[in-house]
């Protein structure tokens, strides 16, 4: 049997990974289905083709976080539950109309495709959306104030600009012509909103929670992780270089735009990690206090090294498949 705290750290580790994995992989696909034009059948089409091998299988690394957390940390998942349990319920309803649509956008008459694609995006804003929120209100530690759900609706919006980044990019990645040319027009735009929220976060962070203030900017540790966010936002104005120069020549650095959007990505969740570690629920339990019997978690542990590399692999193996640029939609 594993030391407890060791089964902590790796399940929390195997968490944290399935986190940021669903982020970045979901989070582009989202932001496509928030992007999906409501006029132009070709274009919405080519939008649907460039996510549809992946998007259901992007979601399993949602059902992975939260299985792990449910079996690792359940006194912790009971916790956050029970505070998240309205925007959950609204984070279900968006995935399962995105998941409705998606399949009946298919089998419905074309003049009847533009209602399914209203649901797709509808969806896809409002999981989106669930997502910032929920953050918004564990980063303040599930405060029940009228601030506290103003900053949740301030990261809900911050989490759509954040998919819609991602999503961009991803279709300047995939797609050409005038699809690619708007593309990196939104690319842009959003962009510039999520380089100001992300100094906005980085400002209220620290100041609403005196700890997290405190861990950042403390000697000797200050020196070594004040370089993350600073190269972040570096990040962004490389993001915005490169995208200036995309329209002269799209097809030499277009996979550079998600490239540089999925490291920022990393560097923020990097963040968000380091402000709470070792709290699994801000200020209140941690991932050592939360775990669950050692001995059961040992056995599961089996399952995990077979289930966790399965899917990378199959992960992997999906994009090396269906790389290059996007072929026309069709259904079998």
């Amino acid at each position: 049997m594993f030391n407890p705290e060791y089964l902590s750290l790796i399940y929390a580790g195997l968490m944290a990974l399935a986190i940021v994995v669903y982020a970045i992989l979901d989070g582009y696909d989202l932001g496509v289905g928030m992007l999906i034009p409501l006029d132009d059948k070709e274009t919405a089409d080519t939008m649907i083709a460039s996510i549809g091998p992946f998007w259901d299988a992007n979601e399993t690394w949602l059902v992975l976080a939260v299985g792990l957390a449910f079996i690792a940390f359940p006194q912790a998942h009971s916790m956050i539950l029970q505070a998240l349990y309205i925007p959950v319920v609204f984070l279900l309803f968006g995935l399962i109309m995105r998941g409705v649509a998606f399949d009946f956008r298919a089998k419905a008459r074309v003049k009847r495709q533009r209602r399914w694609d209203k649901v797709f995006k509808f969806g896809s804003l409002l999981t989106a959306f669930a997502q910032g929120y929920m953050l918004g209100l564990y980063v303040v530690g599930f405060d029940d104030s009228l601030l506290a759900h103003a900053f949740a609706a301030f990261s809900g919006i911050g989490v759509v600009c954040a998919y819609g980044l991602i999503g961009s990019a991803w279709l300047i990645m995939k797609c050409e012509g005038q699809l690619q040319l708007a593309a990196i027009k939104w690319c842009k735009h959003f962009s510039r909103v999520a380089f100001v929220g992300v100094i906005l976060v980085s400002i209220i962070n620290p100041l609403i929670n005196e700890w997290i203030y405190e861990r950042w900017f403390s000697l000797p540790m200050a020196l070594v992780v004040l370089p993350a966010p600073i190269i972040c936002l570096l990040l962004f104005v490389v993001l915005e270089s490169v995208l200036h120069k995309l329209p002269k020549a799209t097809e030499a650095g277009a996979w550079l735009p998600f490239f540089i959007s999925a490291f920022i990505f990393l560097l923020c969740f990097f963040g968000l990690v380091y402000s709470f570690y070792p709290y699994v629920v801000p200020g209140k339990l941690t991932i050592f206090d939360a775990v669950a019997d050692p001995s059961a978690l040992t056995f599961l542990l089996y399952g995990v090294v077979v289930v966790v590399p399965t899917l990378i692999a199959y992960t992997l193996f999906s994009y090396r498949v269906f790389w290059g640029k996007v072929q026309p939609l069709s259904y079998y």
